[in-house]
C-alpha cells in the first residue's frame, strides 16, 4: 500500500471510539477463555499451525472497522477478513477463531509481540509493512473515490483536482489518501484530519470540507443514507507518476511462513472457485474489488 499509513479502512454508521468500546468487553471475555496466544516459533518455518491444530482456536487482531472487520451489534465477529478467516482455518483444521480489538496502529506491534497469532483487519500491503510481518496474497483490491456535495459542484475527480481547484480536503487519520494528496501537491499542514469517513461525511455536509477522500467501498457505503452528498467514481491515485491499486490481506509474524504459506493455498482455491467473492460480497465488496495480485507485488511497491 505505498506510502506509510496507520488505518486503511472506515466505518459506516459509527465511529472507530465507539466500535471500540463496544467491543472491549468481548474481547476480555476472550482472553479469559484463552489468556495467551502460542508462543513463538522456533522451528524452520513456524510451528504455529500445528499448534493452533492442537488448541482449536487462533486469535485474531482486529480494529473495529467496518466492513473489515468488528463486533456487531449482537456482539459477534464479523466483517470480510474475520469471515474469510473462519472458512480457511477451519480448512486448516483449526475449528473457532477469536477476536483481539486494538487500535489499528497496534496491530502489528500487537502481532509481533503475540497478543495474537494474525492481523485480520484487511490491512493494505505496503512496503514499510512487508519490512515488519509477512502478507498472504491480497484478499481484495481497492481504488479510491471522494465524497463530495451532490452534483460534485467544484469537479473534483481526482487528488490534482483538489489542488488546482484549491478545494479544502479531509481525510481520515492516518489513512494513505494523506500521502496521495500530498505527493500530488497538497499542503499536509492544510488538510483536515478527521477519525473515519463518518466523520468526513459529517464535515462535507456541513461544508467545512469540499471533499473526503477514503476508499471507494467506504465512501459509497456512507453515503447511501446522506441527501447532501455523493461518491465520485472510483479511481486510482498516483504515486510516482503511476497509477496505483492498493490491496489488502492477513499479516503473519516473519516466522511464521509455514501458516501463511498453508493460508495462501486455501486462498488461491477460494478465489479459484468463486466461493472468495460470495463471502466478501456480503460487506460491500464487487468484482471489480477481487483480484489476483500478489503480496510480493505489493512489497515492492
Amino acid at each position: 500500500m505505498a506510502p506509510p499509513q496507520t488505518n486503511d479502512a472506515g466505518k459506516p454508521g459509527t465511529t472507530r471510539r465507539s466500535l471500540l468500546a463496544g467491543i472491549a468487553a468481548v474481547g476480555a471475555l476472550g482472553a479469559a477463555g484463552c489468556s495467551r496466544v502460542a508462543a513463538a516459533s522456533t522451528t524452520h518455518g513456524g510451528d504455529l499451525l500445528s499448534r493452533l491444530k492442537a488448541q482449536g482456536v487462533v486469535r485474531l487482531g482486529i480494529a473495529g472497522e467496518i466492513p473489515f472487520g468488528y463486533i456487531d451489534k449482537n456482539g459477534n465477529l464479523t466483517g470480510e477478513a474475520p469471515e474469510l478467516a473462519k472458512v480457511i482455518f477451519r480448512r486448516l483444521g483449526v475449528d473457532r477463531v477469536q477476536p483481539v480489538p486494538t487500535e489499528f496502529g497496534s496491530l502489528i506491534p500487537g502481532l509481533n509481540s503475540q497478543q495474537f497469532d494474525v492481523v485480520s483487519a484487511g490491512m493494505y500491503i505496503n512496503p514499510e509493512r512487508c519490512q515488519q510481518v509477512i502478507f498472504a496474497d491480497p484478499d481484495y483490491q481497492m481504488l479510491d473515490s471522494f465524497i463530495v456535495r451532490k452534483g460534485n459542484p467544484k469537479g473534483l475527480h481526482t487528488y490534482r483536482d483538489v489542488v488546482e481547484k484549491r478545494a479544502k480536503f479531509a481525510t481520515g487519520t492516518g489513512y494513505a489518501e494523506i500521502q496521495y494528496a500530498v505527493e500530488a501537491g497538497y499542503k499536509e499542514s492544510e488538510i483536515l484530519i478527521v477519525p473515519d469517513q463518518v466523520a468526513g461525511l459529517n464535515a462535507v455536509e456541513a461544508g467545512r470540507a469540499d471533499v473526503f477522500a477514503g476508499t471507494a467501498l467506504t465512501t459509497r457505503e456512507v453515503v447511501k443514507n446522506s441527501r447532501k452528498t455523493e461518491a465520485t467514481k472510483p479511481f486510482a491515485p498516483l504515486v510516482k507518476g503511476k497509477p496505483h491499486i492498493d490491496g489488502g490481506g492477513f499479516a503473519f509474524r516473519p516466522t511464521e511462513t509455514g501458516l501463511r504459506n498453508a493460508f495462501n493455498a486455501e486462498l488461491k482455491k477460494l478465489k479459484a472457485s468463486g466461493e472468495l467473492f460470495r463471502i466478501l460480497r456480503p460487506f460491500g465488496f464487487t468484482k471489480a474489488e477481487m483480484t489476483d495480485m500478489t503480496a510480493k507485488e505489493l512489497c515492492r511497491g
